[in-house]
Formats: structure tokens, C-alpha cells, sequence
């Protein structure tokens, strides 16, 4: 949660301007009861300085958090390989339920989910990132082995934001990323 103040200075703006948004619904949050004082759920401010094409780097810092959700140590070795960048910080899981703990702990930018793993069910993460409006915008990649073109489609139908084929490089990862989120452009 976010304060007013707080949000002025990210988005660099008066606090009053902040509070002018607020009060006119621009911007979601709600009062501190017995106070004037508002707070700004974070997810809120990364939507609305999205959708008025505000630079997200105040808000979101430098690092990429990054959530791999793969019992497959080959495809989190190659996600480490980008921590020695110092743009990403990779946590890991390797099933459902430590995906959950992580995501809500860690609150990942981007999370790349297995759809082949055994004890990853990829589809049940997916919904419930989505379901969580703290966690909802956050972008997840479906990492799969081998897929065809249709394989790919019905997973970017169900919700994925981006696929991923294994083997990929670490060029071929920092690629899927950055096109999955836009903290850097």
C-alpha cells in the first residue's frame, strides 16, 4: 500500500494532484477509516501509470522479479544466468502449492510456469495469479518442451502472456521477458 505522498513521488506530481485523482476515481484505493489519509494498493498505481503511459522504472526499481515454477534444475540454471546481469532476481518453485507461497511473498513481475513438469499444474497457477488482485498483472510465460504452432495458440488462449520452448538460451529468456513486461521501455 502506498501513500499519497508516496505516489507523488513516483509518478512526480503534487500530493494534491494525487488526492485529485483518487477522489475522482482515476486512481483505486480506499480512506484509512477515521482519517482523511488514502492508500494506493500498488497493483492500482502499476494500472493507472500504464494506461496513461507513465515510466514504470520509479515504481518498479531496476530488477525484474522473476519467479521460475519448473522442477527442471536446467531451465532454472538458465534463469540464474541472469541474476550475474543485476536486472533480475530469480526465486524458485517446484510445485503448486510452494508457487503460491513464493508469488505471494516475493510478488513476482514475471513468472515462468512449466506445462510439462509432473507436480506443476500450470493452468491452476495461472488462474490463481489471475484471481489475485494483488498478483493480477502479473505476467506469466508458459515454458514447454517441444510445442506446435496450435499448442502454442491454445496456451496464449488460455491466458498465457508469452510461450517459451525448451531447450532456450539466456538471450532467448531476457527476450520473452522484456516483450512480457514493460519496466524497461
Amino acid at each position: 500500500m502506498l501513500t499519497t505522498g508516496e505516489v507523488a513521488r513516483i509518478c512526480h506530481v503534487a500530493p494534491r494532484t494525487v488526492s485529485k485523482w483518487f477522489d475522482t476515481g482515476q486512481l483505486t484505493g480506499y480512506r484509512i477509516p477515521g482519517s482523511r489519509d488514502r492508500r494506493i494498493p500498488r497493483e492500482q498505481l502499476l494500472q493507472f501509470m500504464r494506461m496513461h503511459g507513465m515510466p514504470l522504472k520509479e515504481l518498479e526499481g531496476n530488477v525484474i522479479r522473476v519467479l521460475v515454477v519448473d522442477p527442471d534444475s536446467a531451465a532454472l540454471a538458465v534463469a540464474k544466468s541472469l541474476s550475474a546481469q543485476g536486472r533480475y532476481e530469480v526465486r524458485s518453485a517446484t510445485n503448486d502449492f510452494e508457487a503460491g507461497m513464493r508469488a505471494e511473498e516475493f510478488r513476482p513481475h514475471v513468472v515462468l510456469v512449466s506445462v510439462v513438469a509432473e507436480g506443476v499444474d500450470s493452468a491452476q497457477i495461472l488462474r490463481n495469479l489471475r484471481a489475485n488482485q494483488d498478483l493480477a498483472s502479473t505476467k506469466v510465460v508458459s515454458v514447454g518442451g517441444a510445442l506446435t504452432r496450435g499448442q502454442k495458440g491454445a496456451l496464449l488462449r488460455e491466458g498465457f502472456d508469452a510461450v517459451l520452448c525448451k531447450p532456450f538460451t539466456p538471450a532467448d529468456l531476457t527476450a520473452v521477458i522484456e516483450q512480457a513486461t514493460d519496466i524497461f521501455g
